[in-house]
């Protein structure tokens, strides 16, 4: 009773905000001009950008976008400044990472927002108007669909939920039912008692993951783009993780309501909050993102980004993989140790 709304205004007090800063931002200067310079150095100074060392390979820049290092590159052609004043305009190239369709349209803004100023402030010295024509790409989702970035979010939050709801009460509903006593004396081993009742809800998630991705592909329209028995199998092995968490919920609460409050409140709050489709993490104070790497849905939304809207493959989110695999293990094995062979 007192303890939620504490955490709950803590957490929406200093985690969560809209406003989208720390950008990790590449600039390739192939002009490396005065003008160039001076518009960098605008950008230096925002502090909604975090300006990465240049890469003078345009391929690496795109490798950078896939291993999620960059929101953002801007990229200045060769005769920038020449052109500016000659010609009277210019162009500039600004990529961005679709997958997030929001925060790449705000970082677009706020690029387009210290360009205008620039401009104006060159134009100022003249009687002739300068113009400088943003050139914009947005990697990924070159339509700027804005449900892409929420479908991987739901995923994650509907299994998340879902699964750690239904194997919650699975072994604590046994407790209160009073049948508890005919599966310690059965000759099965606690190990095989927690598989049988996580099983079924395992058949139940993975037809909920088929339906989602159907739906996904045939009423949202929305191109899987990377392999399908990839994504597949990187959810079989995200709702095992869930199962798992449920599981060690089950075990050691000792009512059906209780873990049915841990399991609904105790992970929506954080599923929401810190998995990234909402509220950008990288906005967040450090502490709140440290906490963010123990939440599965952060590690399964960004292999979901990664294969279905990036079309990457395993090389890419092998290390997202190994935390769930690790996070499986541990939490099963935490809810077979506190799996009570004796009734209190």
């Amino acid at each position: 009773m007192f303890g939620l709304p504490v955490v709950q205004i803590v957490l929406f007090g200093f985690a969560l905000t809209n406003e989208v800063k720390n950008i990790q931002i590449l600039i390739s200067d192939n002009a490396d001009d005065v003008n160039s310079r001076q518009i960098i150095n605008k950008i230096k100074a925002s502090t909604y950008f975090n300006v990465q060392e240049p890469i003078a390979d345009y391929n690496e820049i795109e490798k950078a976008f896939k291993k999620g290092d960059l929101k953002c590159a801007l990229i200045f052609p060769a005769h920038f400044g020449d052109d500016l004043f000659h010609a009277g305009k210019t162009q500039i190239q600004i990529i961005t990472d679709g997958s997030d369709p929001n925060i790449a349209k705000t970082v677009v803004n706020y690029l387009t927002a210290i360009i205008t100023g620039y401009e104006q402030q060159i134009s100022g010295t003249t009687t002739r108007p300068y113009q400088i024509i943003p050139e914009t790409r947005m990697l990924y989702n070159e339509e700027g669909n804005g449900s892409l970035n929420f479908i991987p979010g739901v995923m994650a939050l509907i299994l998340m939920i879902v699964c750690t709801t239904l194997t919650s009460v699975a072994v604590v509903k046994e407790k209160e039912l009073g049948t508890m006593e005919v599966l310690l004396v059965s000759p099965f081993k606690p190990v095989f008692v927690l598989i049988a009742k996580a099983v079924p809800y395992l058949i139940l998630s993975m037809i909920n993951v088929i339906l989602i991705l159907l739906l996904t592909v045939f009423l949202l329209d929305v191109e899987i783009k990377g392999s399908i028995v990839l994504l597949f199998s990187e959810s079989v092995l995200f709702i095992i993780t869930c199962l798992s968490l449920g599981l060690l919920i089950s075990n050691v609460t000792n009512s059906q309501q209780t873990a049915m409050l841990l399991s609904m409140m105790g992970m929506m709050l954080p599923t929401l909050i810190f998995t990234g489709f909402l509220f950008p993490l990288e906005n967040m104070p450090k502490v709140f993102q440290i906490i963010s790497h123990i939440i599965p849905a952060r590690w399964y939304f960004i292999i979901v980004k990664a294969v279905m809207l990036k079309g990457l493959g395993f090389q890419y989110v092998w290390k997202e993989t190994l935390i769930l695999t690790v996070m499986t293990v541990v939490l099963l094995g935490f809810a077979l140790k506190n799996f009570k062979i004796r009734l209190q």
